[in-house]
Parts: C-alpha cells; sequence; structure tokens
C-alpha cells in the first residue's frame, strides 16, 4: 500500500520577518539531510522524486513548499524513518551541528558549468538585487500590516467576555479528552500551515485536515482568543500524552492557526479571513466566538478604519511578493540552465541510497 502526502508551508513570509519550523523538525528527525545548492528549480524536482520513492515503499511524507512559487517543494519529512530532507542554503540557510551523527551535508555547488555561469552573472547580479529589493518592501508592509492587525485586536479583547470563553475551553478540554490518559510520552510537531505567496495569501488547512474525522473550524473577529484556545488545547493533549501537530500562522509566527490531534482524528484550525472555510462534510462543526463579543457602534467604526489601512498594507505587500517571486523565478532559470545534467545526476543518487544505510 502506498503512503500518503500532506503538505505544509516551509516558509512564511510574516509580519515578524521571514519564519519557519526547520530547526524543530531537524531536532526531532532521525537523520537530516542538508541539501547545499544556489536557486534552483532541479532540488525541487529531486525532492519530489525522493519523496515518491518513499511513498511506493508505504512511508507517509509531509512535503514543505515553497511560498514563493507554490508547486515546488522545499524539504520533505519521511514519516516513520524519521528522515530530513531540507534545501539548507535557499531560501533559509541552515548548517549541520551534529556531522558524523544525526546530520549529512550533500553538496550541489560543483554541478554548474562555471563558463556559463560566467556568461550570465551581470543578470543574474540584477535579478539578486531587484529580489533583494522587493523582499525587503514585502517584509516592510507584512511588519506594518501586524501592527495595524494588532490595533485591531486590541479593539476586540477590550469588547470580549473573557469568562465565556474560558468556560469554552474548560468544556472543550472535558469532550475531547474526558478521563483519558495514555501512557507515553506525547510527541508533538510544529508545521507552518501558510504564508503570503507570490499569487497571494495561501494555506494548505485542506491538505493538512482532510483525513480528520472531526474538523472544528474556529469562526471569531481577531483578537477574540482562537489562538488561545487551540495552544489551551494542545497543552492539555500534551499533558495527557496525546500527540499533537500545531500549525503555525502566517502573518504572526507566534500565534497557532491549527491544532490536530491524530490519535482522536480531531482538529481546530482557523477558519476566518485569509483563511476562510465553511462546513462543507460530515464531521464539520463550528466553534462560533462572535455572540461572545460584544456588540459597539464605537468599536465597529474603529475596526472599520484599521481594516482599511490594514487591507492597503497587505495589498502593498502582495504587490511587493509577485516582484520578489518573479525576480527568484528568474534567478532560477539562469541557474537552472548552467546544470551539468551528468553531475546532477550522479549526486541525485545519494538521495535515494539512504534505503541501503537505514534498511
Amino acid at each position: 500500500m502506498y503512503g500518503t502526502v500532506t503538505k505544509y508551508m516551509g516558509t512564511a513570509y510574516t509580519g515578524l520577518g521571514i519564519a519557519h519550523q526547520y530547526e524543530k523538525i531537524i531536532a526531532s528527525a532521525k537523520e537530516t539531510i542538508f541539501l547545499k545548492c544556489p536557486p534552483t528549480t532541479a532540488l525541487s524536482t529531486l525532492l519530489n522524486e525522493t519523496a515518491m520513492h518513499y511513498i511506493k515503499r508505504g512511508f507517509d511524507v509531509d512535503k514543505l513548499m515553497s511560498p514563493t512559487q507554490v508547486d515546488e517543494t522545499d524539504a520533505i519529512f519521511i514519516k516513520g524513518l524519521n528522515l530530513f530532507f531540507l534545501q539548507a542554503s535557499h531560501p533559509v540557510a541552515l548548517e549541520p551541528t551534529n556531522l558524523g551523527g544525526r546530520h549529512r551535508v550533500i553538496s550541489f555547488y560543483d554541478m554548474y558549468h562555471e563558463s556559463q555561469l560566467r556568461d550570465q552573472n551581470e543578470m543574474i547580479i540584477e535579478s539578486l538585487r531587484e529580489a533583494e529589493k522587493s523582499l525587503d518592501k514585502t517584509l516592510q508592509s507584512l511588519a506594518g500590516a501586524k501592527k495595524i492587525h494588532d490595533e485591531w485586536e486590541e479593539v476586540n479583547i477590550a469588547r470580549m467576555n473573557w469568562e465565556m470563553h474560558e468556560a469554552l475551553i474548560a468544556s472543550l478540554k472535558k469532550e475531547l479528552f474526558s478521563t483519558m490518559m495514555l501512557n507515553k510520552k506525547s510527541d508533538v510537531s510544529h508545521r507552518l500551515v501558510g504564508s503570503l505567496t507570490g499569487a497571494g495569501a495561501d494555506d494548505y488547512i485542506g491538505s493538512i485536515t482532510r483525513r480528520m474525522q472531526r474538523r472544528m473550524l474556529i469562526k471569531g473577529l481577531a483578537g477574540t482568543g482562537k489562538s488561545t484556545i487551540m495552544r489551551a488545547l494542545g497543552e492539555e493533549a500534551e499533558r495527557r500524552g496525546f500527540d499533537v501537530l500545531y500549525g503555525w500562522c502566517g502573518l504572526d509566527p507566534t500565534g497557532v492557526d491549527l491544532v490536530l490531534f491524530p490519535e482522536l482524528s480531531v482538529c481546530l484550525f482557523d477558519a476566518t479571513a485569509p483563511h476562510e472555510y465553511e462546513v462543507e462534510r460530515d464531521g464539520d462543526e463550528v466553534v462560533d466566538l462572535l455572540p461572545m463579543c460584544a456588540e459597539s457602534k464605537e468599536a465597529e467604526a474603529l475596526i472599520s478604519a484599521i481594516e482599511k489601512r490594514y487591507r492597503k498594507k497587505i495589498l502593498d505587500a502582495t504587490g511587493y511578493m509577485q516582484a520578489y517571486a518573479q525576480a527568484e523565478k528568474q534567478i532560477k532559470l539562469y541557474m537552472d540552465n548552467s546544470i551539468r545534467n551528468a553531475a546532477f545526476q550522479e549526486k541525485s543518487k545519494e538521495l535515494l541510497g539512504r534505503d541501503e544505510e537505514i534498511g
């Protein structure tokens, strides 16, 4: 029987800079293979081929996708083997800390025709400048958007009935976990749910939750404690020995947008913009926080003005992100045109050769 694929975002462009969960995945992996290479689409193809190799052997695979080119794979995690393959030079530079042990490096820097790179050097440098400039503007706009969103949250925090909110958390804990305590340590995973991309906001909630029998869609205004509920339930699950997957937010990487309990086949997630979801199948239900937030004409007027400023910043960030994605795509095309295919194929064998060493 073939294994399954679940997609996540590999990195996210957020109001606090470029975010990822790679260090936590590396820490949990039995072995991590750091793939070192300049920007290229070749490694995405290779990672997809490697993923399919393990899927055919019956292993489930997590694919961590690129936010600039959402059809490209930046990393794969082989479940069961706890084997992690990661593009470790771009877009995030990470270095091994346990060489000779749990970490291994495969370098692809020597697979290029030097003469072809020299011929294209000026165009590559110009595209790199454009990418850097556009990325800087993207992150500045997102930082501004987050500050405005924080203002939005403050307005709603002040009018929330937090006693009702605490009662809801207590009720959900009792309903989901009852008196169950598992005689094992909780296995905790961390992934990114989504990000601003070259085509606007995107997420993988559908892929992450599709095998869950029960999906709880949390509906509520900004600042009304959606993330707080998911954190509290996740911590309770950890205390009781249940495995937990935390899905982190793409605008504020300190916020939880999803929590999943595989042993219960239950997940909860933020189903409001920019990732709006509605009840669409058996097992879906809404957790509605709106009645806990008191109506106020004054608050609504404040939020209306805040929302306009926020949308403007997000629109700016999206435009800059599109320019960044286009410049990065051009860089990859230049680099891909200079690859020595024979050298690349020889290097590629080292990935699939992990079978013989792992067994």
